[in-house]
């Protein structure tokens, strides 16, 4: 799920007024867009691109490693399983208020492929300097720089403040990737984790997360078991109980899913929990620093 220089991505839905907009702004940063779909304007090209009738299609001029979704909701599920049908390996799913039964359906139709989904209601993913699928403003060089910092968020909007913090802090960052804010969704904070670990240019991680949910408890189990510092900030501290916040996926019922409940879960995995955006920075640079002094020693 992490984007590589010259990795191969479609774009489902690259005609219309944000496919286009935000197509544009891929191409600029470099991504490869091999071509886009419409079945209305097969055969043509768009942005200097091969317009094809499905996924399904473009894929038989070549492997596509990602697919990312400028579709909307009720046509999101044909075009998800369009991709899933061509064996794309990652799906962007940037669609949010896709019906619940075409999201069960599209999951239930992943599990029997190879294909990982990311979303929906994800912002994308981002590799710095290299390329971006999706809407964060991965072209931005005062918001995104290259590094060793890898942020997970679910939130498009938090994501891109926490990476501008970093970037303000001179600390670049390997890869962005959103999750998404759907309450069913794809790729969970422990899936990104295990990627973000697994990765060798990876070498820190902040997690950006929200009330709501128990993503952050099983990822805690893996984190408790991680070499690389993770810091993390969770938003919502001070929203009042039984309340939904944000996200459809930030809810807190029967006492789970609540700020505290989260931060004690991380606290004793061993990730230090940030009370404000800006203190990630300083977490990061004096972990870094701490580990520095142990090897000197």
């Amino acid at each position: 799920m992490i984007y590589r220089r010259g990795q191969n991505v479609l774009v489902q839905g690259i005609t219309g007024k944000q496919g286009s907009f935000w197509s544009e702004r891929m191409l600029e940063m470099g991504t490869n867009i091999i071509g886009g779909v419409n079945p209305k304007r097969a055969g043509e090209s768009h942005l200097g691109l091969p317009i094809f009738k499905s996924a399904v299609e473009a894929a038989k001029v070549g492997p596509i490693d990602f697919s990312v979704i400028f579709i909307p909701p009720a046509m999101a599920k044909d075009a998800i399983i369009d991709a899933i049908d061509a064996g794309i390996g990652t799906i962007v799913t940037l669609t949010e208020h896709i019906p619940s039964h075409d999201v069960l359906e599209v999951f239930a139709r992943q599990k029997t492929s190879s294909s990982r989904i990311v979303g929906p209601n994800t912002a994308g993913i981002v590799t710095p300097g290299e390329g971006f699928i999706g809407i964060m403003p991965g072209h931005n060089s005062n918001v995104f720089m290259p590094g060793e910092v890898g942020v997970i968020s679910r939130s498009g909007s938090l994501g891109t403040l926490m990476c501008l913090n970093l970037t303000r802090a001179k600390l670049g960052q390997s890869a962005f990737i959103g999750i998404g804010g759907d309450p069913i969704i794809g790729t969970t904070t422990r899936d990104a984790l295990i990627a973000l670990d697994k990765d060798e240019r990876t070498k820190s991680v902040v997690l950006v997360r929200e009330i709501g949910g128990g993503m952050e408890e099983e990822a805690a189990e893996y984190a408790r078991g991680m070499k690389k510092p993770i810091a993390s900030f969770i938003a919502g501290r001070s929203s009042p109980p039984d309340k939904k916040m944000g996200h459809a996926g930030a809810i807190v019922t029967g006492g789970k899913g609540g700020y505290v409940t989260k931060r004690v879960a991380l606290e004793k995995a061993g990730v230090r929990v940030a009370d404000t955006p800006a203190q990630v920075a300083d977490f990061l640079c004096s972990s870094w620093a701490t580990r520095s002094g142990a090897a000197a020693n």
